[in-house]
């Protein structure tokens, strides 16, 4: 088990650690501070023996792909194939489960359980598959379930120090370019808004919103995530824009 600060208030990454009858392996969370107590195991991710490169945003360089790690993991369980798969994602995937969930606390529980179910259905991936819409299938589902639990005690972070570039250039388009965002409300009033209506939107149209506008996803993959055809991601997304330019011109009110 690893111990944590909350992460809502911090803006750090999770460490890769899967609760749960998985593997023993744990990640030092890029950017965490060594000073604020974390403990996490010592057992190092053997990123290097897998030669992976990681770049922060899901890629790779000169090494194997995703889909022939988990492969290794599957055939021969080599672990640190599934730890090089956590590291790989640890930042990506969490940062896409904030935004949906808008709680660091609540997207690092469920992060780690992505990572159990990839651990417990290896064996159902099929052949030929991409990983990456996998996961983030795996991921979507978990955070749907985790909502829903915690429906009653939704809280949206308002603290959170990453990913204000994005959530200031939703406020910019939602002004509008005759008018700013200050005609409005105040910059960071504006985008505690934003990070607030997003959040009230229904779970179809959330999810398309965060995987194409905020991870940048095209729409085929957002549409093998989802499992819908892309037309259906391209008309979730209009209706999402458009529900939260409506409530933005009447105010901020709620959606």
């Amino acid at each position: 088990m690893v111990a944590h600060d909350s992460h809502s208030r911090s803006g750090e990454t999770p460490a890769g650690r899967v609760h749960g009858d998985g593997p023993s392996s744990a990640v030092r969370p890029k950017g965490a501070n060594a000073d604020r107590g974390a403990v996490v195991d010592r057992e190092p991710v053997a990123a290097a023996a897998v030669n992976v490169v990681d770049r922060g945003d899901g890629g790779r360089e000169g090494g194997p792909s995703d889909e022939e790690l988990l492969r290794r993991f599957r055939s021969g369980g080599d672990e640190t194939a599934f730890e090089a798969l956590v590291h790989r994602y640890e930042q990506e995937l969490f940062s896409y489960l904030r935004r949906y969930l808008g709680s660091a606390e609540m997207a690092e529980d469920v992060f780690q359980a992505t990572f159990l179910q990839v651990y417990l259905k290896k064996e159902g991936f099929e052949e030929g598959r991409r990983f990456r819409p996998w996961l983030y299938t795996i991921a979507t589902n978990q955070a749907i379930d985790a909502q829903r639990r915690n429906r009653r005690h939704r809280m949206v972070s308002l603290d959170q120090r990453t990913g204000d570039d994005d959530v200031g250039a939703l406020v910019e388009m939602l002004a509008g370019r005759d008018q700013t965002a200050d005609d409005r409300m105040a910059g960071e009033e504006a985008k505690e808004w934003v990070r607030s209506a997003v959040q009230d939107l229904p779970d179809a149209l959330r999810s398309a919103l965060v995987l194409v506008y905020h991870q940048g996803m095209k729409y085929r993959e957002a549409a093998d995530v989802l499992g819908i055809p892309v037309g259906t991601v391209k008309s979730r997304l209009h209706s999402a824009l458009l529900k939260l330019n409506e409530s933005w011109q009447a105010g901020g009110k709620s959606l």
